[in-house]
Protein backbone atom coordinates (compact mmCIF):
# COMPACT_ATOMS: atom_id res chain seq x y z
CA UNK A 1 0.00 0.00 0.00
CA UNK A 2 1.23 3.09 -1.03
CA UNK A 3 2.23 5.76 1.59
CA UNK A 4 -0.03 8.79 0.51
CA UNK A 5 2.90 11.47 2.16
CA UNK A 6 5.21 10.16 -0.48
CA UNK A 7 2.94 10.82 -3.36
CA UNK A 8 3.40 14.02 -5.83
CA UNK A 9 0.13 15.87 -5.41
CA UNK A 10 0.71 18.39 -8.20
CA UNK A 11 1.23 15.36 -10.67
CA UNK A 12 -2.30 14.16 -9.70
CA UNK A 13 -5.29 15.12 -11.13
CA UNK A 14 -8.36 17.57 -9.18
CA UNK A 15 -10.54 14.98 -8.11
CA UNK A 16 -7.50 12.50 -6.83
CA UNK A 17 -6.44 15.70 -5.03
CA UNK A 18 -9.53 16.40 -3.19
CA UNK A 19 -10.06 12.34 -2.10
CA UNK A 20 -6.58 12.55 -1.06
CA UNK A 21 -6.71 15.29 1.09
CA UNK A 22 -9.66 14.47 2.51
CA UNK A 23 -8.23 10.84 3.45
CA UNK A 24 -4.78 12.52 4.88
CA UNK A 25 -7.02 15.04 6.98
CA UNK A 26 -9.17 11.71 8.25
CA UNK A 27 -6.15 10.01 8.87
CA UNK A 28 -5.07 13.53 11.25
CA UNK A 29 -8.64 13.46 12.62
CA UNK A 30 -8.23 10.00 13.80
CA UNK A 31 -4.80 10.09 15.17
CA UNK A 32 -6.13 13.43 16.95
CA UNK A 33 -8.69 11.30 18.70
CA UNK A 34 -6.61 8.63 19.72
CA UNK A 35 -4.66 10.75 21.57
CA UNK A 36 -7.25 12.12 22.84
CA UNK A 37 -8.73 8.68 24.20
CA UNK A 38 -5.66 7.71 25.28
CA UNK A 39 -5.04 11.13 27.60
CA UNK A 40 -8.78 10.58 29.11
CA UNK A 41 -7.35 6.84 29.70
CA UNK A 42 -3.88 8.34 31.52
CA UNK A 43 -6.51 10.28 33.44
CA UNK A 44 -8.62 7.69 34.52
CA UNK A 45 -5.75 5.12 35.38
CA UNK A 46 -3.93 7.85 37.41
CA UNK A 47 -8.03 8.86 39.48
CA UNK A 48 -8.13 5.20 40.09
CA UNK A 49 -4.36 4.98 41.96
CA UNK A 50 -5.39 7.82 43.56
CA UNK A 51 -8.42 6.34 44.88
CA UNK A 52 -6.46 3.42 45.70
CA UNK A 53 -3.52 5.18 47.37
CA UNK A 54 -6.30 6.68 49.48
CA UNK A 55 -7.84 3.50 50.50
CA UNK A 56 -4.77 2.19 51.24
CA UNK A 57 -3.43 5.34 53.36
CA UNK A 58 -7.00 4.68 55.45
CA UNK A 59 -6.60 0.99 55.98
CA UNK A 60 -3.14 1.92 56.90
CA UNK A 61 -4.14 4.83 59.28
CA UNK A 62 -7.00 2.30 60.52
CA UNK A 63 -4.57 -0.87 61.17
CA UNK A 64 -2.08 1.66 63.10
CA UNK A 65 -5.26 2.16 65.43
CA UNK A 66 -6.73 -0.63 66.22
CA UNK A 67 -3.29 -2.40 66.52
CA UNK A 68 -1.66 0.39 68.78
CA UNK A 69 -5.08 0.01 71.09
CA UNK A 70 -5.40 -3.73 70.72
CA UNK A 71 -0.97 -3.84 71.59
CA UNK A 72 -1.90 -1.40 74.52
CA UNK A 73 -5.17 -3.22 76.01
CA UNK A 74 -4.64 -6.92 75.57
CA UNK A 75 -2.96 -7.41 78.47
CA UNK A 76 -5.51 -5.79 80.41
CA UNK A 77 -7.53 -8.83 80.18
CA UNK A 78 -4.93 -10.82 82.24
CA UNK A 79 -4.68 -10.60 85.96
CA UNK A 80 -1.38 -11.30 87.97
CA UNK A 81 -1.97 -13.51 90.97
CA UNK A 82 0.48 -14.83 93.63
CA UNK A 83 -0.11 -18.09 95.77
CA UNK A 84 0.39 -18.15 99.45
CA UNK A 85 -0.61 -20.65 102.23
CA UNK A 86 -3.21 -18.60 104.26
CA UNK A 87 -3.67 -20.14 108.08
CA UNK A 88 -6.95 -19.60 109.92
CA UNK A 89 -6.65 -18.82 112.89
CA UNK A 90 -9.82 -19.68 114.64
CA UNK A 91 -9.38 -16.50 117.11
CA UNK A 92 -8.68 -14.45 114.33
CA UNK A 93 -11.68 -15.29 112.46
CA UNK A 94 -13.78 -14.62 115.26
CA UNK A 95 -12.20 -11.40 115.66
CA UNK A 96 -12.83 -10.66 112.28
CA UNK A 97 -9.32 -9.35 112.28
CA UNK A 98 -7.91 -10.59 108.49
CA UNK A 99 -5.32 -8.05 108.29
CA UNK A 100 -3.61 -10.37 110.93
CA UNK A 101 -4.54 -13.30 109.65
CA UNK A 102 -3.11 -12.10 106.06
CA UNK A 103 -0.05 -10.60 107.93
CA UNK A 104 0.71 -13.44 109.84
CA UNK A 105 0.82 -15.84 106.60
CA UNK A 106 3.21 -13.61 104.64
CA UNK A 107 5.19 -13.74 107.67
CA UNK A 108 5.42 -17.45 107.80
CA UNK A 109 6.02 -18.08 104.03
CA UNK A 110 8.75 -15.21 103.90
CA UNK A 111 9.81 -15.63 106.74
CA UNK A 112 10.59 -13.08 108.96
CA UNK A 113 10.19 -9.24 108.15
CA UNK A 114 10.87 -7.12 110.26
CA UNK A 115 10.26 -2.92 110.45
CA UNK A 116 6.97 -1.35 109.70
CA UNK A 117 8.32 0.21 106.52
CA UNK A 118 9.25 -3.93 105.49
CA UNK A 119 6.22 -5.01 106.28
CA UNK A 120 4.45 -2.47 104.29
CA UNK A 121 6.32 -3.21 101.07
CA UNK A 122 5.79 -7.05 101.96
CA UNK A 123 1.95 -6.38 102.18
CA UNK A 124 2.62 -3.67 98.74
CA UNK A 125 3.10 -6.55 96.59
CA UNK A 126 -0.65 -7.53 96.87
CA UNK A 127 -4.08 -5.45 95.62
CA UNK A 128 -5.05 -2.94 98.57
CA UNK A 129 -8.33 -5.12 99.92
CA UNK A 130 -6.48 -8.36 99.95
CA UNK A 131 -8.00 -9.00 103.42
CA UNK A 132 -11.51 -8.81 101.70
CA UNK A 133 -10.73 -11.56 99.22
CA UNK A 134 -9.62 -13.55 102.24
CA UNK A 135 -12.80 -13.49 104.05
CA UNK A 136 -15.28 -14.10 101.22
CA UNK A 137 -12.62 -17.29 100.60
CA UNK A 138 -13.85 -18.16 103.96
CA UNK A 139 -17.71 -17.02 103.60
CA UNK A 140 -17.45 -19.68 100.47
CA UNK A 141 -15.32 -22.91 102.20
CA UNK A 142 -16.39 -22.53 106.02
CA UNK A 143 -15.07 -26.07 106.51
CA UNK A 144 -11.10 -24.38 105.91
CA UNK A 145 -11.19 -22.43 109.29
CA UNK A 146 -8.45 -23.31 111.35
CA UNK A 147 -6.51 -24.84 108.15
CA UNK A 148 -3.98 -24.06 106.17
CA UNK A 149 -5.31 -23.40 102.63
CA UNK A 150 -3.01 -22.30 99.32
CA UNK A 151 -5.01 -19.06 97.86
CA UNK A 152 -4.27 -17.27 94.55
CA UNK A 153 -4.51 -13.63 95.49
CA UNK A 154 -5.01 -10.68 93.32
CA UNK A 155 -1.46 -9.29 93.04
CA UNK A 156 -1.06 -5.31 93.49
CA UNK A 157 -0.75 -2.85 89.55
CA UNK A 158 3.13 -2.24 89.47
CA UNK A 159 3.98 -5.87 90.51
CA UNK A 160 1.08 -7.19 87.55
CA UNK A 161 2.96 -4.20 85.45
CA UNK A 162 6.40 -5.89 86.38
CA UNK A 163 5.25 -9.15 85.45
CA UNK A 164 3.90 -8.34 82.13
CA UNK A 165 7.02 -6.76 81.03
CA UNK A 166 5.55 -3.04 81.35
CA UNK A 167 8.03 -2.26 84.13
CA UNK A 168 11.19 -0.52 83.64
CA UNK A 169 13.27 -1.60 86.56
CA UNK A 170 16.82 -0.79 85.47
CA UNK A 171 16.15 2.47 85.98
CA UNK A 172 17.41 3.48 90.25
CA UNK A 173 15.38 2.14 93.14
CA UNK A 174 14.05 5.53 93.78
CA UNK A 175 12.47 6.43 90.54
CA UNK A 176 10.38 2.92 90.38
CA UNK A 177 7.35 2.10 92.59
CA UNK A 178 8.72 -1.56 92.90
CA UNK A 179 11.80 -1.41 95.19
CA UNK A 180 14.46 -3.90 95.33
CA UNK A 181 13.19 -5.85 98.24
CA UNK A 182 9.87 -6.47 96.20
CA UNK A 183 11.85 -7.65 93.31
CA UNK A 184 13.74 -10.34 95.46
CA UNK A 185 9.95 -11.76 97.06
CA UNK A 186 8.61 -11.52 93.66
CA UNK A 187 11.76 -13.73 92.01
CA UNK A 188 11.66 -15.87 94.67
CA UNK A 189 7.45 -16.59 94.41
CA UNK A 190 8.93 -17.03 90.29
CA UNK A 191 11.21 -19.46 91.96
CA UNK A 192 8.33 -21.28 93.24
CA UNK A 193 6.06 -20.89 90.45
CA UNK A 194 3.80 -19.40 92.94
CA UNK A 195 3.22 -16.39 90.80
CA UNK A 196 0.90 -16.71 87.38
CA UNK A 197 -1.44 -14.66 85.30
CA UNK A 198 -5.36 -15.58 84.93
CA UNK A 199 -7.82 -14.30 82.76
CA UNK A 200 -9.08 -11.05 84.42
CA UNK A 201 -12.97 -11.78 85.05
CA UNK A 202 -13.16 -8.98 86.94
CA UNK A 203 -12.91 -6.79 84.26
CA UNK A 204 -15.75 -7.52 83.12
CA UNK A 205 -17.95 -8.47 86.17
CA UNK A 206 -16.61 -5.80 88.43
CA UNK A 207 -17.13 -1.91 88.46
CA UNK A 208 -14.36 1.13 88.58
CA UNK A 209 -12.39 0.96 91.85
CA UNK A 210 -9.50 3.29 92.53
CA UNK A 211 -7.11 0.00 92.55
CA UNK A 212 -6.14 -0.42 88.63
CA UNK A 213 -6.10 -4.24 88.96
CA UNK A 214 -9.67 -4.12 90.55
CA UNK A 215 -10.90 -1.66 87.80
CA UNK A 216 -13.86 -3.25 85.81
CA UNK A 217 -16.38 -1.83 82.55
CA UNK A 218 -19.73 -3.74 83.81
CA UNK A 219 -20.86 -0.89 85.30
CA UNK A 220 -20.01 1.50 82.31
CA UNK A 221 -21.62 -1.62 80.34
CA UNK A 222 -24.56 -1.18 81.81
CA UNK A 223 -24.84 2.46 81.99
CA UNK A 224 -24.24 2.83 78.42
CA UNK A 225 -26.60 0.67 77.94
CA UNK A 226 -29.53 2.06 79.95
CA UNK A 227 -28.15 5.51 78.29
CA UNK A 228 -28.44 3.83 74.95
CA UNK A 229 -32.61 2.67 75.93
CA UNK A 230 -33.61 5.63 77.09
CA UNK A 231 -32.42 7.98 74.46
CA UNK A 232 -33.49 5.49 71.85
CA UNK A 233 -37.19 5.33 73.82
CA UNK A 234 -37.66 8.99 73.72
CA UNK A 235 -35.35 10.01 70.64
CA UNK A 236 -36.70 7.32 68.21
CA UNK A 237 -40.86 7.70 68.46
CA UNK A 238 -40.24 11.82 68.21
CA UNK A 239 -38.35 11.82 65.48
CA UNK A 240 -39.85 9.72 63.14
CA UNK A 241 -44.18 11.41 64.15
CA UNK A 242 -42.00 14.85 63.22
CA UNK A 243 -41.46 13.34 60.14
CA UNK A 244 -43.89 12.26 59.35
CA UNK A 245 -45.67 15.24 59.71
CA UNK A 246 -43.35 17.83 58.29
CA UNK A 247 -43.19 15.58 55.03
CA UNK A 248 -47.06 14.03 54.81
CA UNK A 249 -49.18 16.57 56.95
CA UNK A 250 -47.77 19.80 57.57
CA UNK A 251 -48.56 22.97 55.28
CA UNK A 252 -46.11 24.32 53.00
CA UNK A 253 -45.71 27.92 54.63
CA UNK A 254 -42.96 29.99 56.47
CA UNK A 255 -43.74 28.44 59.54
CA UNK A 256 -42.95 24.63 58.74
CA UNK A 257 -39.92 25.94 56.84
CA UNK A 258 -38.66 27.74 59.77
CA UNK A 259 -38.87 24.65 62.06
CA UNK A 260 -37.15 22.66 59.14
CA UNK A 261 -34.61 24.89 58.72
CA UNK A 262 -33.89 25.14 62.49
CA UNK A 263 -33.85 20.93 62.71
CA UNK A 264 -31.35 21.05 60.16
CA UNK A 265 -29.14 23.87 62.40
CA UNK A 266 -29.65 21.65 65.40
CA UNK A 267 -27.77 18.42 63.83
CA UNK A 268 -24.66 20.90 63.79
CA UNK A 269 -24.92 22.46 66.87
CA UNK A 270 -22.02 21.09 69.41
CA UNK A 271 -22.79 18.50 71.97
CA UNK A 272 -21.29 20.72 75.00
CA UNK A 273 -24.48 22.85 74.09
CA UNK A 274 -26.94 19.90 73.97
CA UNK A 275 -24.92 18.93 77.54
CA UNK A 276 -25.73 22.63 79.01
CA UNK A 277 -29.70 22.31 77.92
CA UNK A 278 -29.74 18.99 79.45
CA UNK A 279 -28.52 20.12 82.66
CA UNK A 280 -31.22 23.49 83.03
CA UNK A 281 -33.83 21.25 81.87
CA UNK A 282 -33.61 17.33 83.38
CA UNK A 283 -31.59 18.29 86.39
CA UNK A 284 -32.99 21.44 87.32
CA UNK A 285 -36.66 22.06 86.38
CA UNK A 286 -37.49 18.25 86.57
CA UNK A 287 -34.87 17.10 89.18
CA UNK A 288 -34.21 13.91 87.89
CA UNK A 289 -30.68 12.43 90.23
CA UNK A 290 -27.76 13.83 89.21
CA UNK A 291 -25.31 11.44 87.25
CA UNK A 292 -28.45 9.20 86.47
CA UNK A 293 -28.39 7.42 83.21
CA UNK A 294 -32.25 8.67 82.84
CA UNK A 295 -30.71 12.48 82.26
CA UNK A 296 -28.19 10.85 80.10
CA UNK A 297 -30.09 8.96 77.86
CA UNK A 298 -32.63 12.30 77.78
CA UNK A 299 -29.93 14.81 77.23
CA UNK A 300 -28.31 12.58 74.51
CA UNK A 301 -32.15 12.11 72.76
CA UNK A 302 -31.61 15.82 72.11
CA UNK A 303 -29.02 15.21 69.86
CA UNK A 304 -30.30 12.14 68.09
CA UNK A 305 -33.77 14.14 67.40
CA UNK A 306 -32.23 16.50 64.67
CA UNK A 307 -30.63 12.97 62.78
CA UNK A 308 -33.68 10.91 63.21
CA UNK A 309 -35.74 13.49 61.67
CA UNK A 310 -32.99 14.49 59.04
CA UNK A 311 -32.73 10.74 58.00
CA UNK A 312 -36.88 9.72 58.20
CA UNK A 313 -37.73 12.83 56.19
CA UNK A 314 -35.23 11.91 53.18
CA UNK A 315 -36.23 8.15 53.37
CA UNK A 316 -40.29 9.28 53.04
CA UNK A 317 -39.19 11.45 50.58
CA UNK A 318 -37.70 8.87 48.48
CA UNK A 319 -40.79 6.67 48.10
CA UNK A 320 -42.26 7.49 44.76
CA UNK A 321 -45.92 9.38 44.59
CA UNK A 322 -47.14 6.69 43.00
CA UNK A 323 -47.70 4.30 46.10
CA UNK A 324 -49.53 6.61 47.63
CA UNK A 325 -51.31 7.51 44.32
CA UNK A 326 -52.47 3.89 43.96
CA UNK A 327 -53.13 3.44 47.96
CA UNK A 328 -55.40 6.29 47.67
CA UNK A 329 -57.05 5.07 44.42
CA UNK A 330 -58.23 2.21 46.31
CA UNK A 331 -60.02 4.18 48.90
CA UNK A 332 -57.50 4.43 51.52
CA UNK A 333 -57.12 7.60 53.96
CA UNK A 334 -54.19 9.81 53.61
CA UNK A 335 -53.39 8.25 57.24
CA UNK A 336 -53.83 4.89 55.97
CA UNK A 337 -51.55 5.67 53.20
CA UNK A 338 -49.00 6.63 55.27
CA UNK A 339 -48.87 3.66 57.85
CA UNK A 340 -49.69 1.24 56.31
CA UNK A 341 -47.16 2.04 52.51
CA UNK A 342 -44.84 4.87 53.27
CA UNK A 343 -43.59 4.13 56.65
CA UNK A 344 -42.90 0.34 55.93
CA UNK A 345 -41.07 1.16 52.56
CA UNK A 346 -39.26 3.88 54.59
CA UNK A 347 -38.26 2.02 57.31
CA UNK A 348 -35.01 0.77 55.89
CA UNK A 349 -33.79 4.48 55.73
CA UNK A 350 -34.99 5.61 59.06
CA UNK A 351 -33.26 2.31 60.41
CA UNK A 352 -30.44 3.51 58.77
CA UNK A 353 -30.68 6.87 60.55
CA UNK A 354 -30.91 5.66 63.93
CA UNK A 355 -28.12 3.38 63.44
CA UNK A 356 -26.27 6.94 63.02
CA UNK A 357 -27.35 8.56 65.88
CA UNK A 358 -26.96 5.44 68.22
CA UNK A 359 -23.27 5.19 66.97
CA UNK A 360 -22.77 8.67 67.50
CA UNK A 361 -24.23 8.96 71.52
CA UNK A 362 -22.37 5.87 72.60
CA UNK A 363 -19.45 7.83 71.91
CA UNK A 364 -20.43 11.09 73.01
CA UNK A 365 -18.63 12.47 77.03
CA UNK A 366 -19.15 16.28 76.48
CA UNK A 367 -22.67 16.53 77.42
CA UNK A 368 -22.67 13.67 79.92
CA UNK A 369 -19.51 15.63 81.61
CA UNK A 370 -21.99 18.37 82.23
CA UNK A 371 -24.75 16.41 83.84
CA UNK A 372 -22.18 14.77 86.45
CA UNK A 373 -21.36 11.61 84.80
CA UNK A 374 -17.90 11.82 85.38
CA UNK A 375 -18.45 11.03 89.20
CA UNK A 376 -16.57 7.67 90.58
CA UNK A 377 -19.08 5.36 90.38
CA UNK A 378 -18.24 1.86 91.99
CA UNK A 379 -21.59 0.36 92.11
CA UNK A 380 -23.55 -1.12 89.09
CA UNK A 381 -26.23 0.70 88.40
CA UNK A 382 -29.80 -1.30 88.93
CA UNK A 383 -31.96 1.10 87.55
CA UNK A 384 -32.50 4.26 84.92
CA UNK A 385 -32.70 6.50 88.05
CA UNK A 386 -28.97 4.96 89.70
CA UNK A 387 -25.73 7.19 89.74
CA UNK A 388 -24.12 5.47 86.58
CA UNK A 389 -21.83 6.23 84.27
CA UNK A 390 -20.75 5.82 80.79
CA UNK A 391 -17.94 3.86 78.78
CA UNK A 392 -16.64 6.85 76.92
CA UNK A 393 -16.77 8.71 80.28
CA UNK A 394 -15.09 5.91 82.00
CA UNK A 395 -12.60 5.23 79.59
CA UNK A 396 -11.73 9.27 79.79
CA UNK A 397 -11.41 8.86 83.59
CA UNK A 398 -8.95 6.19 82.80
CA UNK A 399 -7.19 8.03 80.61
CA UNK A 400 -6.46 11.03 83.00
CA UNK A 401 -5.09 8.97 85.88
CA UNK A 402 -1.60 8.64 86.74
CA UNK A 403 -1.42 4.97 88.13
CA UNK A 404 0.23 3.10 85.32
CA UNK A 405 -2.14 -0.26 85.72
CA UNK A 406 -4.85 2.51 84.20
CA UNK A 407 -3.03 2.96 80.85
CA UNK A 408 -3.50 -0.92 79.77
CA UNK A 409 -7.02 -0.48 81.06
CA UNK A 410 -7.90 2.82 79.16
CA UNK A 411 -7.16 0.71 75.91
CA UNK A 412 -9.07 -2.72 76.96
CA UNK A 413 -11.65 -0.04 77.82
CA UNK A 414 -11.93 1.84 74.45
CA UNK A 415 -11.68 -2.32 73.04
CA UNK A 416 -15.03 -2.97 74.90
CA UNK A 417 -16.66 0.09 73.42
CA UNK A 418 -16.29 -0.51 70.19
CA UNK A 419 -17.22 -4.24 70.51
CA UNK A 420 -20.33 -2.74 72.28
CA UNK A 421 -20.73 -0.72 69.17
CA UNK A 422 -20.03 -3.34 66.92
CA UNK A 423 -23.35 -5.93 68.57
CA UNK A 424 -25.55 -2.69 69.50
CA UNK A 425 -25.00 -1.59 65.21
CA UNK A 426 -25.97 -5.05 64.67
CA UNK A 427 -28.60 -5.48 66.05
CA UNK A 428 -30.20 -2.77 64.63
CA UNK A 429 -29.25 -3.75 61.05
CA UNK A 430 -30.86 -7.22 62.40
CA UNK A 431 -33.99 -4.95 62.84
CA UNK A 432 -33.57 -3.00 58.98
CA UNK A 433 -33.42 -6.29 57.26
CA UNK A 434 -36.46 -8.02 59.24
CA UNK A 435 -38.72 -4.54 58.95
CA UNK A 436 -37.44 -4.02 55.21
CA UNK A 437 -39.97 -4.78 52.79
CA UNK A 438 -38.94 -5.23 49.05
CA UNK A 439 -41.21 -3.24 45.99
Amino acid sequence: MTDIHSIDIKKLSRKRRKALKRRMKRKQIHKQVAGTIEKRRRAEKRFVMYGQVAVAVCIIFLVLLLGKIILGGYSAFMQTKIKVPITFDKVLVEQDNFRKIMSNSLQNHFGDVSGRRNKRMLGGIFTQDVAGDIKKYLEQHPQKQGQTVEIWLVASSVVDMYYKGKLDVSVSEDKRKLKDKQLGWIKQLESENNISGFFNADFLTQGDSRSPERAGMLGAIVGSLFVVIACMVVAFPLGVMTAIYLEEFAPKNKISEFIEVNINNLAAVPSIVFGLLGLMLYLQIFGIPRSAALAGGLTLALMALPVIVISTRASIRAIPQSIRDGAMALGASKLQTTMHHVLPLAMPGIMTGTILSMARILGETAPLLMIGMVAFVADIPGSFTDAATAMPVQIYLWSDSAEPGFIEKTSAGIMVLLIFLLCVNALAVWVRKKCEIRW
